[in-house]
């Protein structure tokens, strides 16, 4: 009796040790096992390159945002509260079809006295925020190198606080973990431009 315990112990050891043997020589399923670990590092390889080229684009945008208006307002002799408004509108709709967030757009018309040492006064000023415009800041800085005396200029500044896919909802809700430190990427452009057809452009009920 103790004889065949043992025999049916050891042919039992017997087919374990064979099937552990098939078991590691058997390949089938390595490839699905493969593409478990990949997958997720090529779709996220897949999404960064999206972000990144999108957030690229969208930053080229606001810098056109920022030319565009300039551009429109110093081709103007005199301008009033609502065609600087379009302009604005005008402006922001350039970043479609991003969506996501809204640009700032800040368009100030700065007057260089003629003085030996030139103030820079504020001489209008008009802001889109929102979607809504309103009216602009009353102060302004301007480099050294375009504080000439007795000259006017239009400064335009756009900013956008980019927000990427992965850290956006439909519903705008505030998001967490590592997708909230991409959330709202400060993105900005500032350009002065000189009238081009007179030496000052005016705005009626600024």
């Amino acid at each position: 009796m103790t004889k065949g315990l043992l025999a049916t112990g050891l042919d039992a050891a017997r087919r374990l040790g064979r099937s552990a043997r098939r078991l590691a020589t058997d390949r089938r399923g390595v490839a699905a096992i493969e593409f478990a670990f990949i997958a997720p590092v090529l779709l996220s390889l897949y999404f960064v390159t999206m972000e990144v080229s999108q957030g690229i684009e969208v930053n080229k945008k606001v810098g056109r945002v920022g030319s565009m208006v300039a551009d429109l307002i110093t081709q103007q002799q005199t301008i009033s509260k609502s065609e600087l408004d379009a302009i604005l509108q005008i402006g922001g709709s350039i970043l479609q079809p991003y969506n996501r967030s809204q640009p700032t757009i800040i368009v100030t018309a700065i007057q260089i006295t003629d003085e030996n040492s030139p103030k820079v006064v504020v001489a209008w000023s008009r802001k889109l925020q929102g979607g809504a415009a309103s009216a602009g800041p009353t102060t302004a800085t301007v480099p050294d190198t375009l504080k000439i005396r007795n000259t006017f200029l239009i400064r335009v500044q756009s900013n956008l606080a980019y927000k990427p896919v992965i850290a956006w909802t439909a519903d705008q809700k505030k998001v967490l973990g590592l997708a909230a430190a991409f959330d709202g990427i400060a993105m900005s452009e500032e350009y002065f431009l000189r009238p081009r057809i007179s030496t000052t452009i005016a705005c009626s009920d600024c």
